[in-house]
Formats: structure tokens, C-alpha cells, sequence
């Protein structure tokens, strides 16, 4: 497991020089409405039996993952394909920011550092789904989950981490990031708490405040 040092402990870690990191799906923008879609059509297309209520708890794993709970091994790529080719076509009338999305990544840019996309997200839905919210970052990278992001944290000396899973906080905290937890996803404060969020804010709405702050201790 990678390992750095708490940004708590660490002034240099809350310069607003350094890159301020977001999960996608459910932290910056509301995916839902199009995940779903897709896999109903994903369902329809195959005859597969796929619980939505189920896909939806887990909502922030790779496509890969999800598909393997619905489909054996040796069709897990093509149902993926075929979820991709609906969820782009979806994406564009049923993708949203979520609120404070936009002031979120104006607040970091306006303190000198980047704001970057680390999501689990394939690059082709990415671009439609950024595009329907009307955002845009300095740097994205993709297909990364779990111990994944926490390697990307500490590429790019991340100071922050926003996202919405327990994995997101766990990879944040083992990367010496600040985990900072959003529940406007699948999942509640307390289980984001629990898998080490330093901050859980009711939602992005409130990250600019937190932010100035976080900089101002430093």
C-alpha cells in the first residue's frame, strides 16, 4: 500500500499550489439517470437478469467489475461494449452537475492549483459526460479504482480528494491525501466516515468555504 504522510500534519500538503483531485460519477456529476438507462438497455439487448438496485449501491466500481456480477467471464468485455455504446448515446440528455460542481473547480483554480478528474470511468464516456455538465478540468485520468487512484494522488502530489465511495477515501488516505467525502452518491455519511474521510460536506455546495479554509490553516 502506498504511504504518505497526513496532510494534517503537514502544511506543504495544503499549498494551494497542488492539485486538488475529483471523482466523477456522483461527486461532480449526476450519472445515475444514464447508468441505469444503460443497463436497462444493456438487459434488454442481452436477455441478462440485472438488478439496478444492486448496480446502484456499488455505483463507482470499473464497468469491468460491475458487468462480472451479471454476466461469465468470457462475455464481461462484450456486455461492457455494449453498455459504453448505450451510456454515450444516453449521456448527453441525462447527465447533470451535481450543485457546487462549477464553483467547486473555480474555487481551485482561483487559488492557483489544478483541479484534475480521477475517476473509473472509460476516456469515450468521460467527454460526453463532462460535456453535458458543462465542465471542465485541467487534467483526467481514467479507468483508475481503489489503490489505482491512490497511485495518481501521489503522481500528481495531490493536496485533496473529493469523492463520493469509501474506496475513494480509503485511496485518498493511503496516498497522505485529504480525503474529503461527498454522500451524494450510493453512500451515507457515517460508511464514508468509517473508511477514513478527514471531512464529509452535506455536498459540493459547501467545498468552496471548506477549501479557503483548508488553505488558510496551511
Amino acid at each position: 500500500m502506498l504511504s504518505r504522510p497526513d496532510p494534517a500534519a503537514d502544511p506543504a500538503a495544503r499549498s494551494p499550489v497542488r492539485p486538488v483531485g475529483f471523482d466523477l460519477d456522483l461527486t461532480l456529476i449526476d450519472s445515475r439517470p444514464a447508468i441505469l438507462a444503460a443497463w436497462t438497455e444493456v438487459a434488454r439487448e442481452t436477455g441478462a437478469a440485472i438488478d439496478l438496485a444492486a448496480i446502484d449501491k456499488r455505483m463507482g466500481t470499473k464497468l469491468e467489475d460491475e458487468a462480472a456480477f451479471w454476466f461469465p467471464p468470457a462475455q464481461v468485455a462484450s456486455a461492457a461494449a455494449v453498455y459504453r455504446d448505450h451510456y454515450v448515446r444516453l449521456a448527453p440528455a441525462m447527465t447533470a452537475a451535481l450543485p457546487g460542481a462549477s464553483e467547486s473547480l473555480a474555487a481551485v483554480r482561483a487559488a492557483g492549483a489544478a483541479p484534475v478528474v480521477i475517476t473509473a470511468k472509460h476516456p469515450v464516456s468521460v467527454g460526453p459526460s463532462m460535456l453535458a455538465a458543462g465542465l471542465t478540468v485541467q487534467e483526467i485520468f481514467t479507468l483508475v479504482h481503489g489503490p489505482e487512484k491512490a497511485a495518481v494522488l501521489v503522481k500528481i502530489h495531490a493536496a485533496v480528494y473529493v469523492g463520493d465511495t469509501p474506496a475513494d477515501m480509503m485511496a485518498a488516505r493511503s496516498a497522505g491525501t485529504r480525503a474529503v467525502g461527498v454522500p451524494t452518491g450510493s453512500f451515507g455519511r457515517t460508511e464514508l466516515l468509517d473508511a477514513g474521510a478527514h471531512v464529509v460536506l452535506d455536498s459540493l455546495l459547501e467545498f468552496p468555504d471548506w477549501y479557503a479554509a483548508f488553505r488558510d490553516r496551511g
